[in-house]
């Protein structure tokens, strides 16, 4: 590898660990209050303490990005457009989420949401095995998570009617 290539290649992943965790930003911007709202919900016995979801968060971004750059190096946005697109598809809808159920107190639509979000990633994990099969599996923990988070809504969601409207 030459150093102009080291320096392209630590460039863009730099670039693409930025993305994932400004769209953990906007994220946590929507959920700020989300220690207060989270409990002073019923949940149920398996919900896990408030504390954890930001440090599984942070890595489940720092996969994001490290995936997306493994799937950018093999040819670019050019040749992996369909994977990339799904990427900042679901990254978008991620972001979203908090404001829907922390901020908004949406929980039908918070719920709808992160099972739309379930299908992109499956359709971005699908769609980047096919370029970079380590990417895919930097995605498999987060839609484990996902998976967990969005039982956790359905449950947090009907326990908490008047809430969560």
């Amino acid at each position: 590898m030459t150093q102009t290539s080291i320096k392209k290649n630590t460039g863009a992943l730099l670039g693409w660990l930025l993305l994932a965790f400004f769209a953990a930003g906007l994220g946590g911007l929507g959920s700020a209050s989300a220690p207060d709202f989270y409990g002073q919900l019923n949940l149920p016995g398996w919900a896990p303490p408030a504390w954890l979801f930001g440090p599984v968060w942070s890595a489940l971004y720092l996969m994001m990005g490290i995936a997306s750059w493994l799937v950018w190096r093999e040819g670019g946005f050019h040749k992996t457009r369909l994977a990339l697109s799904l990427y900042l598809l679901q990254l978008g809808i991620n972001s979203l989420w908090p404001w829907l159920f922390f901020a908004w107190h949406l929980g039908a639509w918070a719920f709808v949401e992160i099972v739309i979000l379930w299908f992109v990633l499956l359709a971005t994990l699908v769609s980047f095995r096919t370029h970079n099969v380590l990417a895919s599996l930097f995605l498999i923990p987060y839609l484990a998570w996902v998976t967990f988070a969005t039982a956790l809504a359905w449950s947090a969601w009907h326990m908490n009617p008047a809430l969560l409207g």
